[in-house]
């Protein structure tokens, strides 16, 4: 099993394609399984949604046979080859096409309501799938959006069969796939949760990306609300009164706070080296102690998860109402036992935590916490880091969020090896930038 459901494809999705956000693109979901996945992408991209209503012609004597499809706009793909091997008159390919082209506006005209389909004249398009079986269905959708005028065609699924990759790069520009198993029986086997996504989750998808009009009339020019902000503060976490550092990039689209960890500081090298990388990507970040001077004497405090999470807790609280971040969607980095902290408090009710980042980190120290956390969870571990890997391993089992282990070969807990620290870095951004990206609210800044 590869994705809980749907909805984790679809982040999983747009972590791969955020790079598109900005640009001219539009987002076509094959229903029905498609337009949940399709969603998430479209919201995290702040690029238009739409439904591609693809039919089968089948062979009059054998309907399961492709002898080609149709769109909507009077588009058609005939496979001539079929037709000619099945010798398929001209009377019987319209009468099985008329047939079919009744029931695509049918389903197109429920699907959609009044509201027109998009037009994806000049633009990139990308295709989405909930997952790629014999890829008949796929395949026409990208010719479809071919023949409707798209400028570029990219097709998009969470899961393949390695041995219909190569034939999806005849019909798209740019092929993205998560997962290509080789023990490959159906898409279902890939999800935890693959119940049939019905007509009026369909409907409810497309309706609330129409919602965000606004929004998607605006989808190539990023928002540049929140000025540029860099200095120190002063946080008010219960009766303690701590220092921080809040970084803010001119337009940032989410914010990043930091827990860290072993008694470490907001002078921590690393996690400025971290913080860096997120503000280049236009991330706001806080860096801050979560310990005064005075705790820091007494080593216990250093593993007292519950007073780490509840200072990190507040300090989610004093920060929400800073006019330089107002509004931005937040996420956690924790390290080492800062990461324990960071899940904890992000298992907090209404703690509105939207991806967490751990590092080398201890999550194992969040306890009975982790079962409750609903923020999807990255977690990085150095391939040397034998111990805190098994760790990471088993705290990964026991968590019901979205998640994923990722592994820096080479790299010890400290993550001293050349490149190492770097690598993570990255990683913590594509994760931020996926998931803080599609959170309510991002789009607007």
């Amino acid at each position: 099993m590869y994705f809980y459901d749907r909805l984790d494809a679809g982040r999983r999705l747009a972590e791969r394609l955020v790079h598109l956000r900005g640009t001219d693109v539009v987002v076509l979901g094959l229903p029905r399984g498609g337009v949940p996945v399709a969603a998430h992408v479209a919201e995290a991209l702040n690029a238009p949604l739409d439904v591609c209503v693809v039919r089968k012609l089948g062979a009059p004597f054998q309907p399961e046979l492709a002898m080609g499809a149709i769109g909507e706009g009077g588009v058609r793909v005939i496979n001539d080859e079929v037709v000619g091997l099945e010798r398929v008159s001209d009377e019987e390919l319209a009468e099985v096409e008329e047939r079919e082209r009744a029931e695509l506006a049918r389903r197109a005209s429920q699907y959609r309501g009044d509201r027109p389909r998009l037009d994806i004249g000049g633009r990139t398009v990308i295709v989405i799938d909930d997952g790629i079986a014999t890829g008949a269905t796929a395949r026409a959708a990208c010719r479809i959006a071919r023949a409707q005028g798209a400028a570029r065609v990219i097709l998009a699924v969470p899961v393949a069969p390695p041995d219909r990759i190569v034939p999806m790069r005849q019909d798209a520009d740019e092929l993205v796939c998560l997962e290509t198993p080789h023990d490959f029986f159906g898409v279902g086997q890939f999800y935890a949760d693959f119940s049939q996504t019905t007509d009026e989750e369909v409907m409810d998808c497309l309706a609330r990306a129409a919602e965000r009009g606004g929004a998607l009339g605006a989808a190539s020019s990023p928002s540049h609300d929140h000025e540029p902000y860099d200095g120190e503060v002063e946080i008010r976490a219960g009766s303690a009164q701590l220092a921080g550092r809040l970084t803010v990039p001119a337009g940032a689209t989410g914010m990043v706070v930091f827990a860290h960890g072993s008694g470490s500081s907001r002078h921590s090298p690393r996690n400025r080296l971290v913080a860096s990388v997120l503000n280049q990507a236009g991330l706001a970040t806080l860096l801050f102690d979560l310990l005064t001077r005075d705790e820091e004497v007494d080593r216990a405090n250093v593993f007292d998860t519950v007073l780490l999470a509840r200072r990190l807790t507040d300090t989610t609280k004093w920060l929400r109402e800073r006019p330089e971040v107002r509004g931005l969607p937040l996420g956690y980095f924790g390290a080492s036992t800062g990461a324990a902290a960071a899940l904890w408090a992000a298992a907090e009710p209404d703690a509105q935590i939207y991806a967490v980042v751990s590092r080398g980190g201890r999550p194992d120290l969040a306890g009975p916490r982790l079962s409750a956390v609903t923020s999807p969870t990255l977690l990085i571990v150095g391939g040397q880091d034998h111990e805190v890997l098994a760790l990471n391993r088993q705290a990964q089992a026991r968590m019901r969020c979205e998640s994923r282990l990722a592994v820096v070969p080479g790299a010890t807990h400290l993550f001293d090896e050349a490149g190492t620290l770097e690598q993570a870095a990255e990683l913590a951004k594509d994760w931020f930038l996926g998931h803080l990206a599609a959170a309510p609210g991002a789009a607007a800044g």
